[in-house]
């Protein structure tokens, strides 16, 4: 679990393709390398990864080709900034919003707006994520957590502050870059709940411990998550 807040802009030193359309990603990020032992879990632009192995300052994970295909992952090249984030601590303070590290789907940069003092970013929202996105609400973009500033069917804008600009990757992506995108998982909960109970004909009698109100809020329509 993370919360979006990017503690590193690390940097891409190498991608290794592996067998079944695999791949090897070593990363550069002498903060979140620090501690980072064996099994340890780093988002990656959003993405939840496993650490493999550590050699001073770079880390390494594997990633899935179905991660490669369900995220930007598989566009990274050598020397691309990411934004870095290890597993939030328990105790810690939750300075975004409960994030995941599940990619839900691939967005692409719009436009942008400079403003004196912020920059307004319009991003495109693929049509199977936009029931989980409202105004003010949170969603995760590149692991960054952001608050939604506007809303349509098909696009959303956020307002990035000079230190969003300044430390993490949204600060440089060009109109037409793809960006990794994770819903609110608070939205997917509550759709799958009340999905369980319109189906069932009516509200369990005793809170929420019945088996539809338990299962999986991730298997109704739509993409799955994404994790390596």
């Amino acid at each position: 679990m993370f919360t979006g807040i990017v503690e590193e802009l690390g940097e891409v030193v190498g991608v290794t393709p592996t067998a079944e359309d695999s791949a090897r990603v070593a990363v550069r990020g002498p903060l979140v390398a620090s501690d980072a032992r064996h099994g340890d879990s780093i988002a990656v632009n959003g993405v939840c990864l496993t650490v493999v192995d550590v050699d001073g300052g770079v880390f390494t994970a594997d990633v899935m080709g179905e991660t490669l295909r369900r995220s930007a992952l598989g566009a990274l090249r050598a020397g691309d900034p990411v934004n870095l984030e290890r597993a939030a601590a328990l105790g810690s303070r939750l300075g975004g919003h409960l994030v995941q590290g599940h990619v839900d789907g691939v967005g692409e940069v719009l436009s942008r707006e400079p403003a004196p003092r912020w920059e307004t970013v319009r991003f495109r929202l693929p049509a199977a994520l936009a029931r989980y996105v409202v105004e003010k609400g949170s969603i995760t973009v590149d692991g960054v957590s952001l608050t939604v500033a506007e809303v349509g069917t098909d696009w959303f804008t956020v307002g990035l502050i000079p230190t969003t600009l300044s430390l993490t990757t949204l600060g440089t992506r060009a109109v037409g870059d793809p960006v990794n995108l994770e819903a609110d998982v608070l939205a997917k909960y509550v759709e799958r709940l009340l999905g369980a109970r319109a189906e069932a004909g009516t509200a369990p009698a005793a809170g929420l411990g019945s088996a539809a109100d338990t299962a999986s809020p991730l298997g109704g329509s739509g993409p799955g998550p994404v994790r390596s």
